[in-house]
């Protein structure tokens, strides 16, 4: 048995007579970035969305440090530690960054008899989580439609945080970032990292990938087809497996244990 924080084991998701994940099995330890890798209809994005709970599996078991669970709504995802931010970032852009960070969740307090939200709990909190990822927003009262998309990111990764995740899925986090932006994200990947957190990290960008994450894992047409340790490939072969032209075979054999 592995020391996997998550895993799939042979999942598969169905939609009518199209198998968009066909038995795949992939596994991320705390502390560990995974990037899963793949063409536009691979399957990595309906792979995430069965770990996240937007799609029940068919087939196969997710399991959670050790121990099979049942995730059949995003709501059991976000019980067990399992956040998922996608490329939109779910962020009410009129409210200020502690409101986003509650988004769902807001504190109350009583005026007068009657419940009203506690602004200044919330940006207390809020200010606590950004401090501790060293992430700087200039006003805590800022609306988020007057932020930078790097800032964006990093409060939806910062609300992820606040509610205890132990596994954060990122969909194509630098998308439509600037450079510097993009070093800044990928810095905060490092340092939740370096926090203990499991990361699966979706990403078209090579670079991404190279800079932060230990393994990857590739899909091609539902099927995981390739895994490889970061340090131990290429971009070349990673290309090649996405793509077909790489001669490997069926590639569901372990990758070995990090030390």
């Amino acid at each position: 048995m592995d020391d996997y924080l998550l895993e799939t084991r042979d999942v598969v998701k169905r939609f009518g007579g199209l198998t968009a994940v066909d038995r795949v099995s992939v596994g991320v330890r705390a502390g560990e970035a995974l990037a899963i890798l793949g063409d536009n209809g691979a399957g990595k994005s309906t792979l995430i969305k069965v770990i996240s709970g937007v799609h029940p599996p068919d087939a196969g078991e997710v399991w959670l440090e050790g121990r099979p669970v049942a995730i059949r709504t995003p709501r059991d995802a976000l019980a067990a530690g399992i956040e998922t931010i996608y490329q939109d970032l779910a962020l009410a852009e009129n409210l200020d960054v502690g409101a986003n960070i509650f988004l769902g969740r807001e504190r109350l307090k009583r005026r007068l008899g009657l419940k009203v939200l506690d602004d200044a709990a919330m940006r207390a909190e809020a200010a606590k989580v950004l401090e501790r990822l060293d992430i700087q927003i200039p006003s805590l009262r800022a609306t988020i439609r007057t932020l930078s998309g790097g800032q964006r990111q990093a409060v939806a990764i910062s609300r992820s945080i606040y509610w205890k995740a132990k596994v954060l899925i990122m969909d194509e986090p630098t998308a439509a970032l600037g450079v510097a932006e993009q070093r800044k994200v990928l810095d905060l990947v490092r340092t939740l990292k370096d926090q203990g957190l499991g990361i699966i990290l979706i990403s078209h960008q090579m670079f991404d990938v190279f800079a932060v994450a230990d393994r990857l894992a590739v899909m091609r047409r539902g099927v995981k087809v390739g895994e490889r340790l970061v340090k131990e490939t290429s971009p070349d072969e990673v290309v090649g497996l996405i793509v077909g032209s790489e001669t490997v075979g069926a590639e569901r054999a372990a990758v070995k244990p990090m030390s």
